[in-house]
């Protein structure tokens, strides 16, 4: 089992069209305990990638039918594929193919023959790390459900979660935001209060005017949904935008008094 808690082996697909250097591969990943499908190059490679769905492609760069950058181009291009990590392999040891795989998004390149000592320790980072963005895309996913049930406990009509969704978009074209700037507003109009799952019911939904005690909970929602969202390293800006979607420009908001451009932008 490793530290996701999986305890199935890692599927490993390895394509190359030469059998001996194919063979060596495989027979090397399978001895360090992973799942290996082989590939010859030469049929449809894209069918095989779909019905395998790996947790990593090991690839040669020159087959009879195929050209690794491009193959691994497409794959990363294409949402369904993207995440799978590529090692694109060749017996040229080249500074243009190692500029090349960098270009077409490749994982990693190595040379031929390959080398347990370099091989290994690279395919077992590209799987974890695989396997902790998996993780994260589902904790997202758990997380929006929970705001979700926040948001039609204390707002019947659900509609705050969809204005906030349509805000943050035009907002952020507005002010010619990047993609990724834009993505983390969306998502964080839907989880700037998460915080509020560990507010007592009695204080979110008590009618008439809070105390000075129940103000000051209500104002922890915030340092509590920054707690929540910070191991979303893929995320990053999520937890500060929660952290602070309440400060004031004139330095009466909280938690932490910021004034003017002191603010974090997406705040």
């Amino acid at each position: 089992m490793d530290i996701f808690g999986s305890s199935e082996a890692a599927k490993i697909l390895v394509i190359d069209d030469r059998p001996l250097s194919r063979v060596m591969a495989v027979d090397l990943l399978s001895a360090n305990g992973y799942d290996v499908i082989e590939h010859d190059g030469i049929s449809d490679i894209f069918t095989t990638i779909i019905t395998a769905s790996p947790d990593l492609i090991l690839m040669d760069l020159k087959m009879p039918n195929y050209n690794g950058f491009d193959i691994c181009q497409e794959l990363k291009q294409n949402p369904d594929t993207r995440s799978i990590p590529i090692i694109l392999m060749s017996v040229a040891d080249d500074n243009k193919s190692r500029i090349k795989s960098q270009e077409v998004m490749a994982d990693a390149f190595m040379s031929k023959p390959l080398e347990s000592m370099i091989l290994l320790p690279e395919v077992e980072l590209l799987i974890q790390r695989k396997r902790l963005s998996e993780w994260l895309e589902q904790m997202q996913k758990v997380l929006f459900l929970i705001s979700q049930a926040l948001e039609k406990r204390y707002l019947p009509e659900g509609k705050s979660g969809i204005r906030f969704d349509k805000l943050a978009q035009g907002f952020g074209e507005y002010l010619n935001l990047s993609p990724v700037e834009i993505s983390d507003l969306i998502l964080a109009s839907h989880l700037h209060d998460i915080g509020t799952v560990a507010i007592p019911d009695a204080v979110m939904m008590k009618q008439g005017k809070l105390n000075e005690e129940e103000r000051e909970l209500i104002k922890n929602h915030v340092l509590i949904g920054e707690e929540i969202c910070k191991p979303m390293q893929n995320r990053r800006g999520i937890a500060q935008i929660i952290r602070h979607h309440h400060e004031g420009w004139d330095g009466s908001g909280y938690p932490d008094g910021l004034i003017g451009e002191s603010i974090p932008k997406l705040a």
